[in-house]
């Protein structure tokens, strides 16, 4: 096996057909599109650069055939509560069914961080944010949602054989749109619902500024706790939803107000993977047109849980009964076009989030789990702290 290290445009253009290759035939798998994978690398379109460096590698076979790839990086910013090492981290990894092709893929990041400083490895993980390709798949090897992580199942052995240990789980949940919510949650939102100050709001696309600003106070309150204390500005929030805007339906993203003051939010968005599945990992003309038509004709029936938070003040008190309650009103109507849900997913180190999932019916639909290397073996791997 030869290892090549990315350097130029087509070793690049080898890195997304490796992936291609050895998944294709996989089933459920979707082509994910070409300029996701590529921004992940670029440092003028990933802010991960700021705060740190990566390198990839392909591998080929003396037929010169692409039997594998990894990426390895170093980011300043990433921390996980309880750390006591300096942890690095690699993903995006493919490989063929072969134990000593896969030591020779992890050996190489491996050498690489501890040349960085870094005293292990998480993997597969992304550089840059949790919510894309985070995770080795697990359990339910089904077509994934967008941006994330696919791979068949004798990876979880590669992993473990080469020495990864758990780290935590990334449990997501679904459902059936039109199930009937459990009697609890009617019961909870109707005492809610008695009280005037309380109220609901779905998205508007002509009023995204002030919803940004809504969605950023949120944030601020529920989560910039367990971000390293990191606040997003409106500005910030803002340029998300610009981001999202082309894909949003106005009717699935529901914000609560106390007073008018926002207190709690629950944004869905179709799944992007019902396009892409019919670009071939090439968003141009064709694609966008694509896009179009099928949004036009109303041909995607799954969407995806994107983000679910309450500010802590109003936390435990059946403030998320309301909100489901207060969105399944118009969700559930015989004039929306979705069937399936899909939550994004959940760690299993909280409870609370898992329980709300569960509470509301979902099952465990995907299991993505991020896995820990010590590189001193005498060094045992503990599990991510429970929030």
């Amino acid at each position: 096996m030869e290892l090549i290290l990315v350097d130029n445009a087509q070793k690049a253009a080898d890195f997304l057909a490796v992936h291609i290759r050895l998944n294709k035939d996989v089933p459920g798998w979707i082509r994910p599109l070409d300029k996701d994978i590529e921004s992940v690398f670029d440092a003028h379109k990933n802010k991960a650069f700021r705060h740190g460096e990566c390198v990839r590698w392909i591998m080929k076979d003396q037929q010169g055939n692409l039997t594998g790839r990894v990426a390895a990086f170093v980011n300043n910013k990433y921390t996980n509560k309880g750390d006591t090492v300096r942890v690095g981290g690699m993903g995006f990894f493919d490989c063929i069914d072969n134990q000593e092709a896969a030591n020779l893929l992890f050996d190489t990041a491996k050498k690489w961080l501890q040349e960085k400083g870094m005293e292990a490895m998480d993997g597969p993980i992304n550089f840059g944010e949790r919510n894309n390709w985070w995770g080795l798949l697990t359990q339910g090897y089904h077509e994934p949602l967008y941006n994330m992580n696919f791979n068949p199942p004798h990876y979880v052995r590669l992993f473990e054989t080469y020495g990864f240990k758990l780290f935590f789980n990334q449990i997501c949940f679904g459902m059936k749109i039109r199930d009937q919510l459990a009697e609890k949650f009617l019961t909870r939102h109707a005492a809610i619902a008695k009280d005037p100050d309380f109220t609901s709001r779905h998205i508007k696309k002509d009023q995204l500024e002030k919803f940004a600003q809504d969605f950023s106070t949120i944030y601020n309150k529920a989560w910039a706790q367990h971000a390293g204390g990191k606040e997003m500005s409106k500005g910030q929030a803002f340029g998300i939803f610009k981001q999202m805007k082309p894909l949003l339906d106005e009717k699935i993203a529901w914000f609560v107000y106390y007073k008018n003051e926002p207190i709690a939010m629950w944004l869905n968005l179709p799944d992007l993977n019902q396009y892409i599945k019919h670009m071939n990992g090439k968003m141009g003309l064709w694609g966008k047109l694509i896009f179009v038509w099928m949004k036009l004709t109303r041909q995607c029936h799954k969407m995806v849980g994107i983000i679910f938070g309450i500010v802590p003040e109003f936390q435990g008190k059946g403030l998320d009964a309301f909100l489901i309650v207060e969105g399944a009103k118009v969700i559930q109507g015989e004039n929306m076009p979705y069937h399936d849900y899909e939550m994004q997913w959940i760690g299993d180190f909280n409870p609370r989030m898992l329980n709300m999932a569960t509470g509301l019916g979902a099952f465990p639909s995907r299991v993505l789990t991020t896995y820990r290397y010590m590189f001193d073996p005498n060094v045992p791997v503990e599990r991510h702290p429970m929030l």
